[in-house]
Formats: C-alpha cells, sequence, structure tokens
C-alpha cells in the first residue's frame, strides 16, 4: 500500500491498474488471434525459431536436415564435442569403415611400418569368393608394412587388412579381439567387430557415434593422419609387379568424379569409404572449414558404386552448411 494515500486516491489508483491489465489482455488476445491465424506448420516453425535463438534446440539450424544417410554424426575434431546427430547411437553396418581400426592397431602395433611382409596365398580365395575390394596385390608378393595400411585406408584392400593383421597378431581371429579390446577401451559401447575387413556379417556392427569417436582417436597418431588424408600411394617394384604400382583414394576420386566439388572456405582433407548391400553407402571423413576441423560420419545413405556417390555428396552438403 502507497502511504499517506486517502481512500478516494487508493481507489483511483486501483483503477489504473485494472485499466493496465485490462490493455495488456487486449493486446496479447490480438497477439495470439493474429498467430492462430498462421497455418499448423507455419506457427511450429515459428515456435522451433524461438527455440532455437534462445539456444534450447538446434533443429531448424542442424547441418544434418534432408541428406541421404539416415545416420550421421559431426564432430569438433579438437573437443571431440558432437555438434550435431542424426540416428547416431543406432546400429549400422559399418562395411569398411572398420578398417580405420584395423588401420590404427596395425600402426600401433608395430615396431617399424617399413619392415618387409609377404602376402600369404590363403588368404586370397575367400576374398576373391567374396568379392571383396582390394588394394591390387598378388598372393606371395612382399611389401612394407606401411603399404599394407595404405592399401586398406586408400583403395580399401582387403587383402592387406588380413596380411597386417596376421603379421600384427598371428592370426585374423586374434587380431579381431584386439579390436573388439580398443573399442571397450575407448567407450565404443554399441560396437562389436567380427573381421578385420568389413564384409558383412549380422553381429559385425557399430554406431555413427562409435564410428567417429574411433576416427578421432586415430587421427591423433600422426602416421595415421598421414596416410587416411593421403590422394595416392605408390609400392616400389616386386617380383609380382616390376615396374611397382599406385593406387588412389576412393573418397577422392569420387571427389574428382564430382568436377572437383569442394566446400566454401575450407577442404577435404581425408576419408574412409564403405559399402555393403546391407550397410548402404558409408564415409568417415575429416575437413576443414575456416581454420577449423572437423570430422563426419555418415552410413546407410541408399545406392551403390554404381549410382551417385550420395555418401560424398552428403559430406559435401554438411561442410558447405558450417
Amino acid at each position: 500500500m502507497v502511504p499517506n494515500m486517502n481512500n478516494k486516491q487508493r481507489r483511483k489508483s486501483g483503477s489504473r491498474r485494472r485499466g493496465c491489465a485490462v490493455t495488456a489482455v487486449i493486446l496479447l488476445t490480438a497477439f495470439l488471434l493474429g498467430v492462430w491465424g498462421m497455418t499448423a506448420g507455419h506457427l511450429s516453425g515459428y515456435l522451433k525459431g524461438i527455440s532455437s535463438i534462445s539456444g534450447e534446440t538446434g533443429e531448424t539450424a542442424s547441418p544434418l536436415e534432408g541428406l541421404h544417410s539416415p545416420h550421421a554424426v559431426l564432430a569438433d575434431l579438437e573437443t571431440g564435442g558432437i555438434l550435431a546427430g542424426k540416428g547416431e547411437k543406432e546400429r549400422i553396418y559399418p562395411a569398411s569403415l572398420t578398417k580405420i581400426m584395423t588401420a590404427i592397431l596395425v600402426i600401433e602395433g608395430a615396431e617399424d611400418l617399413d619392415r618387409t611382409v609377404r602376402l600369404p596365398e590363403e588368404i586370397f580365395p575367400p576374398l576373391y569368393e567374396a568379392e571383396a575390394s582390394m588394394a591390387g596385390f598378388a598372393p606371395g608378393e612382399e611389401v612394407t608394412l606401411s603399404d599394407l595400411v595404405y592399401g586398406m585406408l586408400l583403395p580399401s584392400g582387403a587383402e592387406c587388412c588380413l596380411a597386417a593383421a596376421q603379421q600384427t597378431a598371428g592370426s585374423d581371429q586374434a587380431f579381431v579381439e584386439k579390436m573388439n579390446e580398443k573399442a571397450a577401451e575407448l567407450g565404443m559401447k554399441n560396437t562389436h567387430f567380427c573381421n578385420t575387413t568389413g564384409l558383412h556379417d549380422k553381429n559385425h556392427y557399430s554406431t555413427a557415434e562409435d564410428i567417429a569417436i574411433l576416427l578421432r582417436y586415430a587421427l591423433d597418431n600422426p602416421a595415421f593422419r598421414e596416410i587416411f588424408c593421403a590422394k595416392r600411394h605408390s609400392v616400389k617394384p616386386t617380383l609380382q609387379h616390376p615396374e611397382g604400382f599406385t593406387f588412389y583414394s576412393s573418397m577422392f576420386s569420387l571427389l574428382d568424379s564430382l568436377d572437383n566439388r569442394g566446400i566454401a572456405g575450407g577442404e577435404l582433407l581425408g576419408g574412409k569409404t564403405g559399402y555393403t548391400a546391407e550397410a548402404g553407402l558409408c564415409l568417415a571423413s575429416l575437413a576443414t572449414v575456416d581454420g577449423k576441423e572437423y570430422i563426419l560420419v555418415t552410413a546407410g545413405a541408399k545406392g551403390s558404386h554404381q549410382t551417385q556417390p550420395f555418401h560424398l555428396l552428403d559430406a559435401l552438403t554438411v561442410y558447405n552448411r558450417l
């Protein structure tokens, strides 16, 4: 109560307050009637916009909207923070994204990546039968362990995985056990490996989020990063290839086929593709945008080696939205 007011003054003051309240109600009603005239879609968009601006949700600003890939996760390489996700915790078949784990474990387990390794003849027939992707090495060929890692990450050579795994752990199965141990160590809670190549197995699975965790870990290794970001690699002459030969990154080859489409204010630095009929088109990539590095994992895009590279198109779309 305001001091020193008589009854008449108090009545006038109360009347003024009631008048202000009525005016506020009228204005609010007019505003709501205007909003009520919006379509449901407009109203929904308006409310989402308010939420986005206030920081409560990033739905309207998500760089993952409208992708071909149903599973995707975008992360800050430096901090590991997830900037956007879409079906990132759902199980996927990782296909050849598996080779990221194979490669980093071979690198970590090698005393010398320049050591010569012989590719066993017996690993080839099952791979031929499975129509696995190959780097181009021949049975019995002697190459360096480094050549094998380049071969598994660039052209996605399955023969490189089996030869390197046997050299590192004594057998493919012993190496797979190491893969699952490393996955548990990294906190990849929804991942289970059955082989070193990513060939389809119903019990061989992961998530986009887990693959992003793996890729960030692997990129912290200088040797892995150098190979992951390479566009090509030349193998020195051997008995089977007297003139040597060169293989190329699957991702960068696809990028060339798109007339060198790029990233505004940035660059696609490296990537590992993957595909099986069950997994769809997958891609784990590294890019820089405005001086900051990001990793993106996408999986499950419908398509094949004969269609447009929807996984790469998704990556370019996302990076260009940053």
